[in-house]
């Protein structure tokens, strides 16, 4: 929780920062005072509260002692710390009674648990790969992931890695050209990880041991199922299975293949799906591309067909024969 006080310096920062300063809290030490204008180069001294401004002259600073300083730094730590152990302690507390009562009956697992919000989601997530011994299956959809998704992603991992954990994962083919998911890729592509790509998948998908499996509830990803009943998880599996033998390795390149127009096999994909009727953000997020990129393939479509318009568009797609073709 943000509190109303100066932000913590990274401590590597404060090692560097801190180099520096110690001259010149030497030398405020030994005259009494020092320059304001001389310490702009060395902020941790003010940060740490090691100088502060001389009520005589508010040009100068003067030292004050660092137990003095130190213990006022720790002080509010140390308060926040008490108050977490005494909340632990009342947690527990708590929790007693229905602790004893679990362990009279405990309750069945349910083939079925609703998790509401990404703390929720995430901690469940967290629980079902600790536990995990043997494979983890998992598609995920999209192209480009953000750094802090990456980041947990990473987290989560590499332990499973860490301990001989077979991880096979689906993507799709665009993040053959995200930098950052790629950069993900070569951190975790050691022990026993596989990773294929397609040009379209199913829903973001993950599942541990053959015993869970976790599927989105929503489209903001805020809600999801844990879902542990035997039939539904070896439907899932089945349904990875089908994705998995189409899927292409990683290592290997995209074969595109265009048709003499000069049609490309991403464009046949959006051509079947402008016929289905899709809009453009629909079509984007079905084939892990941003809307820009999207647009730019009709256009190119658009411009190969000699269509005007949108509904030109997909009497002339259904007129040239190209979703008849072979990918």
């Amino acid at each position: 929780m943000p509190i109303n006080q100066s932000k913590p310096t990274h401590p590597h920062a404060v090692t560097e920062l801190c180099d520096d300063g110690a001259e010149f809290y030497a030398s405020a030490l030994s005259a009494g005072r020092i320059a304001r204008a001389e310490v702009q180069t060395a902020p941790c001294l003010l940060d740490f509260a090691l100088l502060h401004p001389d009520p005589d002259d508010e040009t100068w600073l003067r030292p004050v002692p660092p137990s003095v300083a130190l213990a006022q730094r720790l002080h509010p730590l140390e308060r926040e710390i008490q108050d977490r152990r005494r909340h632990s302690l009342e947690l527990t507390e708590s929790f007693e009674p229905f602790m004893a009562i679990s362990a009279q009956d405990p309750a069945p697992t349910h083939a079925i648990t609703v998790l509401e919000g990404f703390s929720r989601i995430n901690a469940a997530l967290n629980l079902a790969t600790a536990e995990c011994r043997n494979e983890v299956l998992t598609i995920q959809p999209g192209g480009r992931r953000t750094e802090h998704i990456l980041n947990q992603a990473l987290e989560r991992d590499r332990p499973l890695i860490d301990r001989g954990v077979r991880m096979r994962t689906l993507y799709q083919h665009t993040v053959r050209h995200s930098q950052g998911t790629m950069a993900y890729v070569d951190r975790i592509a050691d022990g026993k990880v596989e990773i294929r790509t397609l040009e379209e998948l199913v829903e973001r998908l993950i599942i541990c041991d053959q015993t869970v499996a976790f599927i989105p509830a929503r489209d903001d990803q805020q809600v999801a199922l844990e879902l542990r009943h035997p039939g539904l998880v070896q439907y899932l599996i089945g349904v990875f299975e089908q994705f998995w033998q189409r899927g292409v390795p990683l290592q290997e390149q995209v074969c595109y293949k265009h048709t003499p127009d000069g049609i490309s096999g991403v464009q046949r994909s959006i051509a079947k799906l402008l016929v289905e009727g899709y809009v453009d953000e629909a079509i984007a997020r079905r084939l892990g591309m941003n809307v820009r990129t999207a647009r730019a393939h009709i256009a190119k479509l658009a411009a190969t067909l000699g269509s005007g318009s949108r509904a030109q568009l997909g009497y002339l797609i259904a007129q040239s024969g190209v979703l008849e073709q072979d990918h």
